[in-house]
């Protein structure tokens, strides 16, 4: 059952206001993304102070998945029926608690929360924040609107790791500082959400009168665009995979097998892999999808073939082409998946039950 519509903000006062308001909304989603990759130059420290293992660096990464995809089955449904802001404020207190924690992290149950709570932040962005961004573009700019989405994320994916890694670099202790700052960056961004001139939800949600038919439910496609959302998955799936083995284990392969320990070079290359994925958001716009299809599984099946070769060889010059044809597969994959689901008729990140004439 499709859920009801969500209220658009004013037509007339997004002329008004112009781009600012779809703009700071894209800051919001910059900042929890600078969130999310920020620890990744820091683990490998945490690692030797700690004494975990590879392994339960894993776990560690493996929380914030299952936060991410938790958050991402309700989140849109939530934020579709009682307003954005109802989701995105509650995300965004969570993004802060996640970024004290990773500031006092002297254990590895506080990374593993700090990570789920991330992941759980960045689900309500995926989810909310992005969608905010999109009605705040207002119908005249709607095409701006999802690209300075899409560019706000990737833009905040990278630039997390590469500011942690510069200050990691001169400082024996600097997760306090790091998360210091983007404790300010984040309670920014809270802010900016409660005044953004985003709708409420009707009176008798907002007042918990809401109709029976509402309920929570797993996304579902029309069976007509099920071979399509197969493709994009199979094109999404094994990019996000290769760009989140760059993230967990990069730092690890850097300083352990390629004597490579400098914090900057490690979340610079993190940093490079989503540029590289930024600068294919811009370019593959118009491209077929057969050829996206191509880029993203090649681009990949190159990724994973000079990781294998940086190594066994020992090169971290191959490790960082690497890591760039991962940012380049992912953004194919991204893409083309984004796509499907537009066309497949998505709600705030929930797909409903809709045919669609065949375009």
């Amino acid at each position: 059952m499709a859920q009801n519509a969500t209220r658009q903000p004013d037509p007339a006062l997004l002329r008004k206001l112009g781009a600012r308001p779809m703009l700071l909304a894209a800051l919001i989603v910059t900042a929890v993304f600078v969130l999310s990759n920020s620890p990744t130059p820091l683990f490998v420290s945490w690692q030797r102070e700690l004494g975990f293992s590879a392994g339960m660096l894993t776990v560690i990464f493996a929380a914030y998945m299952v936060g991410l995809l938790l958050t991402l089955t309700v989140a849109g449904q939530f934020a579709d029926r009682f307003g954005r802001k109802s989701v995105l404020i509650p995300g965004l207190v969570l993004a802060l608690v996640a970024c004290s924690l990773f500031g006092v992290a002297s254990s590895v149950l506080l990374l593993v929360i700090a990570r789920f709570l991330t992941g759980v932040a960045v689900g309500v962005i995926v989810s909310a924040g992005m969608a905010a961004v999109v009605d705040l573009g207002g119908p005249a700019r709607r095409r701006q609107a999802s690209l300075a989405a899409s560019v706000a994320m990737v833009f905040g994916a990278g630039l997390g790791p590469l500011l942690s890694g510069l200050f990691a670099q001169g400082m024996v202790t600097p997760a306090p500082v790091i998360f210091a700052v983007e404790f300010v960056l984040l309670a920014t961004a809270l802010v900016i959400a409660i005044f953004l001139p985003l709708p409420r939800p009707p009176a008798s949600q907002s007042a918990g009168t809401a109709d029976a038919a509402f309920k929570l439910h797993l996304p579902s496609v029309p069976k007509r665009n099920q071979r399509h959302l197969a493709y994009g998955i199979a094109v999404f799936a094994p990019g996000i995979t290769a760009t989140s083995f760059v993230l967990s284990l990069g730092p690890s392969l850097l300083s352990n097998l390629l004597n490579v320990s400098s914090p900057l070079v490690a979340g610079g290359m993190a940093c490079a892999m989503f540029l590289a994925a930024t600068g294919v958001q811009f370019t593959v716009s118009r491209v077929p999808v057969r050829g996206i299809l191509l880029l993203g599984s090649g681009a990949t099946l190159a990724a994973m073939a000079s990781l294998i070769i940086a190594v066994n060889a020992a090169l971290p010059a191959i490790l960082i082409l690497s890591a760039l044809l991962a940012g380049i597969g992912l953004s194919a994959g991204t893409t083309l998946f984004t796509a499907v689901l537009a066309a497949a008729a998505i709600t705030g990140g929930i797909l409903v039950r809709r045919d669609l004439s065949p375009h």
